[in-house]
């Protein structure tokens, strides 16, 4: 792929500085938040790593407003990133709708919606870990969608981005018929 030399690379630059700028900010923003809180129902958490809301819950003060802001802001950073990549894949098929050879455009798609996929899939997941209703709320459930939303886009990445190999498709293809015929 070109990217560079279609993006230019002062557009490339200016890209990977916005998103380091406002991955800075996001984590500021929490952070502050996060040591700003007073506790004073002990300091464990019902999770297997310290979240916001968890660490909200243990609050002496009304966590509302914190808690609206933190899904504010972390909603307000994740819709941007998404929309930059799909925008940015949108000018990637593009140009890749003009490439005339079959081959080439396969080469390019096969690129571009793994990643789509991947970045889909932690985005749904933490949408629904931040902004299900408070009616929704069980500590089981919790550790579930953020066990969903930390670990597993993680650990499908890999597979996803393999999908692209001849070899893993023919494993996954048999390892998919010997379950099948198993259960059969």
């Amino acid at each position: 792929l070109h990217y560079g030399t279609l993006m230019g690379s002062r557009a490339c630059v200016q890209m990977a500085g916005a998103a380091w700028a406002s991955g800075f900010l996001n984590a500021v923003l929490h952070t502050a938040n996060t040591f700003s809180i007073p506790l004073c129902q002990g300091n464990a958490v019902e999770q297997f790593f310290c979240e916001i809301p968890q660490l909200l819950r243990l609050s002496c003060s009304d966590s509302y407003f914190r808690k609206a802001g933190v899904t504010v802001v972390s909603f307000c950073v994740a819709c941007e990133c998404f929309v930059f990549i799909v925008l940015s894949c949108v000018q990637i098929f593009r140009v890749v709708l003009r490439i005339p050879s079959e081959q080439g455009r396969h080469k390019v798609f096969s690129m571009c919606l793994p990643h789509l996929a991947v970045v889909s899939l932690f985005v749904i997941t933490a949408m629904f870990a931040y902004l299900k209703p408070p009616s929704m709320s069980s500590p089981a459930l919790e550790l579930v969608v953020a066990v969903l939303y930390s670990v597993v886009p993680p650990t499908l990445n890999p597979l996803i981005y393999s999908m692209r190999n001849k070899e893993i498709k023919e494993a996954l293809r048999k390892l998919i018929q010997c379950v099948v015929f198993y259960h059969s």
